[in-house]
């Protein structure tokens, strides 16, 4: 008898249990995606799935600073399921308890934020046609997380067809027509070759003497769209030669190699800083046979050892400061290194109005970066691909199946997200 009673017990008390959870998720109001360290086992995919919720006109709460930059979504049947297909980990929040949260994410005394994501950013590319995702972090990330975006290049940009995005990405391009100072390694490699042929084709094509005037040309109408109110993200080698062909506007800075004849006689003190978005007092690298553009970059004055690489974001107030807070969102504040062509920034040459968002302190270096042009942002970061440590030329490519949950990524997702915020002024 005590047995069967403790049995009728057993299956009343799994009834409740499955009543109450039944009944909670019923009425569950939120949706919770944890971002700390412990809770979320794709992080990468979690901006995917905040993506896809902005897209069908829902909008989200970034709560910047509470669990490693979680998001709070609205309660639907198809966000739960689309977290599970994904592998994304959440929580149902009730009406009760998202209230809790959101007064102590609210509370002077907390150095959190919620921020209203409105919108899903149209995003662009600036690649060249043929490319694969994985020749690049950005478009391997977004790739990853499922994000959609459009890939674009020097026809559309000089058709002013940036208007139709919110958010640009530069692939590691030379903006400056010296094809990436390649010439020392590569200059006989075919595929070198192919692509300079390649290049000074599409630049015919366009109306252009030179691939240098062309890619002037571009990086200019990139300029606008970023004055104009657009946001614009770069890496590698995008950042610096972007910049100097900014300063270097109707100065012939090139190399018979790489264009034909001499270029223009005292150049350097030609460069007008006050042409760039980040960057002063740089030095241009005259030799063709250097892989470097310019004293901008840190590559060749490193002296860190792999183990020890790593740099460190920054601490901002997250009521004060929302923008560098939500480019800064991590369950980390330790980042791994990783190289590229420009793999960090002088902090010397660095203008005073440009925010540090990401320091490596034992070589006085600067890895991530942002600040405004006009009415639109920029964030330049440094080297090539984060989960790579020094990626070269045909090495294969990253699978970020087995870094759902890479740091230094998430930067890279914290910035496609950007746009979609309703943003308060930012002090500087």
């Amino acid at each position: 008898m005590m047995t069967m009673f403790l049995s009728k017990m057993k299956c009343k008390f799994l009834i409740y249990t499955l009543l109450f959870l039944f009944t909670f998720q019923s009425y569950a109001s939120y949706v919770l995606i944890p971002m700390d360290a412990e809770s979320q086992q794709n992080h990468l995919k979690a901006y995917g799935i905040t993506y896809w919720t902005l897209s069908k006109d829902l909008k989200v709460k970034w709560l910047l600073n509470y669990r490693g930059g979680s998001f709070l979504l609205p309660d639907t049947e198809d966000i739960r399921k689309e977290c599970t297909i994904r592998g994304v980990s959440y929580e149902l929040l009730s009406a009760t308890k998202t209230e809790e949260i959101l007064a102590e994410i609210s509370s002077p005394s907390k150095n959190m934020e919620a921020v209203i994501l409105e919108k899903a950013p149209k995003i662009a590319v600036y690649s060249p046609k043929g490319n694969q995702p994985w020749d690049d972090a950005v478009t391997m990330v977004l790739t990853f997380a499922e994000i959609p975006y459009e890939t674009v290049y020097d026809k559309e940009v000089l058709e002013d067809n940036l208007i139709l995005f919110d958010w640009l990405h530069l692939h590691h391009e030379d903006f400056t027509g010296q094809y990436g100072k390649f010439y020392a390694t590569y200059r006989a490699a075919p595929w070198y070759i192919r692509e300079k042929a390649n290049a000074e084709k599409l630049a015919n094509s366009l109306g252009y003497q030179k691939v240098s005037q062309e890619k002037l040309g571009v990086a200019l109408k990139i300029r606008d769209y970023v004055v104009g109110g657009g946001f614009m993200f770069a890496m590698c080698s995008a950042t610096d030669s972007f910049e100097i062909a900014l300063a270097a506007e109707g100065i012939d800075i090139c190399e018979p190699m790489f264009d034909g004849d001499p270029s223009e006689p005292g150049y350097q003190s030609k460069i007008d800083y006050n042409k760039t978005f980040a960057f002063k007092d740089f030095k241009l690298e005259r030799s063709p046979n250097v892989y470097e553009f310019s004293s901008i970059d840190m590559t060749r004055k490193r002296r860190i050892p792999k183990r020890t690489d790593y740099f460190t974001l920054m601490d901002f107030s997250a009521k004060w400061d929302p923008i560098p807070t939500m480019l800064c969102q991590n369950h980390t504040a330790l980042v791994k290194g990783f190289m590229g062509q420009t793999t960090a920034y002088d902090p010397n040459e660095i203008k005073s109005n440009v925010l540090v968002l990401g320091e490596n302190r034992t070589n006085n270096e600067a890895r991530y970066i942002h600040g405004i042009k006009g009415k639109g942002f920029f964030t330049f970061y440094g080297g090539h691909d984060p989960e790579d440590y020094q990626h070269r030329v045909g090495d294969p490519k990253t699978e970020l199946e087995l870094h759902p949950n890479s740091p230094g990524y998430r930067l890279i997702l914290n910035n496609v997200l950007f746009p979609a915020a309703k943003k308060k002024k930012q002090k500087t």
